[in-house]
Formats: structure tokens, sequence, C-alpha cells
């Protein structure tokens, strides 16, 4: 079955003229990409249905917000397309093509002509981790890793599989619910994940399910054919201003995520990138929102942890009461601040982690 991919808002005719007018300086400046497979699963008689703010271009978006990189990648940028921050993990950017385009995106800098940080050399990034054996797990990412071509992704992940260090091997997509018709339609993509996840290194697809809607008949034979494929799947998403921040939506996700086999991972604060302020919700209301969503769930379904990537590391928000709230980091661009736990006066108006200003303790 062929998708059409759809550039123009023009060739959505349930939106009105009166919604294409005010949306006219927003495409100026951001992209908007989508597909009909995805456009298919919004309820148009919903203006506020979750699937269209999710890729439906929102006036918000040119609030004065943010940053084009708000996790500050360029400090760990070695080369255009090679990032490495945390000791056992390089990143590798493979790919600034996507499926469809995220109103909160949070790398729009790299959809843009004059942002060219997409891997160039392969040889240079494989020599790269070649010497330096503390990496034990590479993410290909992007844009998305699913949207180059199988041919291409094999070749990396062939090479790869041939230092011996790395073990781990993540994409990080979010085709399987844009677009779940890459992995169903294509028999070569599953043959080569299946010959390279083997029984001592596996590879991991990090998927990105939103909200429950996107979690479709056609997302789930996608997943059992990863599955089947040897693949191990697991899900990440920010936390999204009207599309999940609503304990019942962000429980019946991390339901529906555990009974198809793909436990959650991460629910990350929205980063505050440029455009992202529709989008945000505030981080101490976030945490209520997170742990009443855990409080409905059982056990396997409340894996996730509620985590900032910020540029200092990645920052789990691990409690809160009357007059403080609690942070400990994960990983850390600074091995001395690995497990560090920080406790700061609470501040309702915050949104990111720079917002706390008045520390009360820090261990160890």
């Amino acid at each position: 079955m062929k998708i059409k991919f759809i550039t123009k808002l023009d060739e959505i005719k349930e939106l009105t003229e009166q919604e294409r007018f005010k949306l006219k300086e927003v495409v100026k400046t951001f992209l908007f990409y989508a597909n009909e497979y995805y456009l298919s699963l919004i309820d148009w008689n919903n203006p506020a249905d979750p699937i269209k703010q999710v890729i439906i271009p929102h006036p918000g978006e040119l609030e004065e917000h943010g940053s084009l990189d708000p996790s500050n990648e360029k400090d760990y940028t070695i080369f255009p397309g090679l990032q490495h921050k945390y000791r056992t993990t390089a990143v590798f950017l493979i790919s600034n093509n996507c499926f469809g385009f995220c109103r909160y995106c949070f790398r729009k800098r790299i959809f843009k002509k004059e942002h060219i940080e997409v891997l160039q050399d392969l040889s240079e990034a494989l020599n790269y981790v070649k010497n330096h054996k503390e990496i034990t797990n590479i993410l290909l990412t992007g844009g998305d890793a699913l949207a180059l071509s199988t041919s291409k992704l094999e070749n990396i992940i062939k090479q790869l599989r041939k230092i011996e260090h790395i073990q781990i091997i993540r994409l990080g997509t979010r085709a399987l619910s844009y677009y779940p018709h890459r992995v169903i339609n294509d028999p070569s993509l599953l043959e080569i994940l299946k010959k390279y996840s083997t029984d001592g290194k596996k590879i991991y697809v990090m998927t990105h399910f939103v909200h429950p809607k996107e979690i479709t008949p056609l997302a789930i034979q996608a997943i059992n054919q990863l599955l089947k494929a040897g693949v191990i799947l697991t899900n990440q998403a920010p936390l999204l201003n009207g599309i999940n921040d609503d304990p019942e939506i962000l429980a019946e996700l991390f339901r529906k995520l555990s009974f198809i086999g793909v436990p959650p991972y991460y629910i990350f604060q929205c980063r505050p990138a440029v455009g992202n302020k529709p989008y945000t919700v505030p981080l101490e209301k976030g945490y209520e929102i997170f742990e009443q969503a855990k409080a409905k769930v059982s056990g396997l379904a409340k894996r996730a942890r509620f985590v900032m990537s910020h540029a200092s590391g990645k920052i789990e928000i691990v409690g809160k009461t009357k007059e403080h709230v609690y942070f400990k980091y994960l990983q850390a661009a600074n091995d001395a601040d690995y497990g560090r736990f920080l406790v700061f006066k609470r501040n309702p108006n915050a949104y990111w982690f720079d917002h706390y200003n008045e520390m009360v303790a820090a261990h160890p």
C-alpha cells in the first residue's frame, strides 16, 4: 500500500480557510510534513484532537521561547553527525528525514538548510568509536533512523557489529506511530534486524508513541514483526500539553504499551526548543500527572522515569514535597555528577532545570 506524504496545508481538505490563514506564518518558519495514514487518525470533529495537535501547526509556535539547541548538543558534537556526551554511549545522527514532523521537535535545527549536522563520513565515526573502547552503546537517530534506506542502514549496522566492544545498537524511530508500513512492507528490513540482533548483542528499537490513538492495529502488526525478528522494543515520549498531559490518557498509553510488549522507558519533560511553547507543561505539574498515571497501572506498565535531557545530563524528577523538589542525575556529561541527588525549593512556574535557583542540598 502506497501512502502519500503531504507538505502543504492546502492538501488537507479538512482544514478550513480560516485555519490555513492563521497558520500561514507558522509554516513559513517551521517545516510541515505529514502523511495520509497519520492524518487518518484525526477526529476532525474534535478541535482538540490529540493527533491533530501533534501534526498540525499551532499559532503559538511563533511565541518567543527557548533555543534551537536546548540541550547544547553542539558542546558534545565531535564532528557533524557524531555526539559523545555520556561515557558509554555515542549518538550517530544518520538522517535528517522523518515520516512526519512533530510540532514539538527539539531538533528543528537539522531541518534547516543552513544546519548540516547529519553524519557525512561513516568511516570517521567508526574510527572514533573504535578508539573509544568505553563506548558500548550506539544510538542511530536523526531525524528518524528508519527514514534511511534499508541498504544504507544495513551498512551502518554491519560495520558497527565488527567493533567488538559495541554491545547495543539502538534505532530511534517514530515510524511505528507515523508510518508502520515502513516495517510491514519491507521484509528486507526485518531480515537485517534478525541477522544483527544476536543472542549476545541485541538491537533495540526506541519507539515514540505519545498517545494511545497511535497504537493502531497496523502499529501492533509492525511491532509484532519486530519482536519476531529478535528486536527489543521500548518506548520514550515527551509529556505534551493538550496531547498526553492527563493521568488517564498517560496511564492508558502505559497500559497499552505494556500489553503489546513495548515497556515504557522515559517520559521526557518537553525541551525548551524554539516553537515549543504551546506543548510545554510546568515541571512540577508534569510530575504530578506522571505519578498519578503510574498509580493507575501494574508494575510492568510503570517502569517509565520522568526525566529532562538537560545540557549537563539526564536528570530524573524523583519527588516533591510541599516545599521542595528532588532531582537525580541518571546520566551525566561530567562523570562526577553520576547519581548526584539535588534538592531545590519548589517553583511551580518552572519548565526546565535552569528555572530552579534556590538549592537546598546536593549529595554526594
